[in-house]
């Protein structure tokens, strides 16, 4: 692996520690990769079994991976550091059957001017039979300036027989506003499982919706969604899930909500076989006093024990 600063281009500061922060790259991947910085694609690397190619009707970028590569990772984080940036990206995710991969995304924004900047992401997955994808996506805001650090995520998937996909969407601070979305069809024998993690503060908007159907035999999906909402800010969340053949699903949302901050759970379920088995869950409320208390106890202030708690909760 190469650091940062010994290959062009040559990254800031303020780059190197979004890149730190969404994708945890201190270095380049010796995988494949596309790091996309301001609008354009920065830096690029492909493999033998892993295609990383441009778009040529819109922005964003095709990744195909062969058949039965097994153990590569695919890094293709987006930074913005120049303020009143607004872009939309399409990229597509072509996994060939029998593959086993990582992919690493996510969006960082440093806003330091009064312009607005925006990232809105459409993320397509095509699983091949078979096939196996981790998929782990981070979002995060920082920078002192007064426009606001928007971020819009689609994710759809579509999972052909006996594959499978895991996604980890994390969203902690710094984001003024995020709609995220995730639509996926699963055919028979195949598994979606999603993790979700938000927090929110000051007036910050956080709105997610999950729609998965599930239409062949077996499949099976679980969705969940764990989230902090604080000061005046506003969390979202909407799931829906649809069973068309004999399969499980399962939808849970928890959330801790803190000073005058508001939280909304909207879970639907719909069976449309006799088979399909469908459950949802949804728990919204404070931190208890008795858990505070028992870190007071400890020697952390209420502050501490709150933050530990918090830390905890989304771990």
């Amino acid at each position: 692996m190469t650091d940062l600063t010994d290959k062009k281009p040559v990254f800031d500061k303020i780059t190197k520690d979004l890149l730190a922060e969404v994708a945890e790259l201190h270095q380049r991947p010796t995988g494949a990769y596309n790091i996309r910085l301001n609008g354009e694609s920065a830096d690029r690397n492909s493999t033998a079994n892993v295609q990383i190619v441009s778009k040529e009707d819109v922005s964003g970028i095709d990744v195909i991976i062969a058949p039965g590569t097994v153990g590569e990772s695919i890094h293709i984080p987006v930074v913005l550091s120049e303020s009143g940036i607004n872009e939309v990206v399409y990229n597509d995710f072509h996994i060939g059957e029998g593959a086993d991969v990582l992919i690493v995304a996510g969006c960082g924004i440093h806003n330091g001017g009064a312009a607005d900047s925006q990232h809105d992401g459409m993320h397509r997955f095509f699983v091949g039979k078979g096939a196996r994808v981790r998929y782990v996506e981070k979002h995060y805001g920082a920078g002192d300036g007064s426009g606001k650090r928007l971020m819009n995520p689609h994710t759809v998937a579509e999972l052909a027989e006996d594959s499978s996909m895991e996604m980890e969407t994390v969203q902690i601070r710094g984001v003024d506003s995020t709609i995220r979305r995730t639509d996926a069809v699963l055919q028979a024998g195949s598994t979606l499982i999603v993790r979700e993690k938000i927090m929110t503060h000051g007036q910050q908007l956080g709105e997610t919706h999950f729609n998965v159907e599930m239409v062949g035999d077996g499949a099976s999906c679980s969705v969940s969604s764990r989230s902090v909402a604080q000061d005046d800010s506003v969390q979202v969340f909407y799931s829906n899930i649809v069973g068309n053949a004999a399969c499980s699903g399962h939808s849970e949302c928890d959330g801790i909500i803190m000073d005058r901050a508001k939280i909304s759970a909207i879970p639907e379920i719909v069976a449309n076989h006799i088979d399909a088995s469908l459950i949802h869950e949804a728990a919204i409320g404070k931190i208890a006093g008795e858990q505070i208390l028992k870190l007071q106890t400890l020697g952390l202030t209420e502050q501490e024990a709150e933050a530990q708690i918090i830390s905890g909760f989304l771990k």
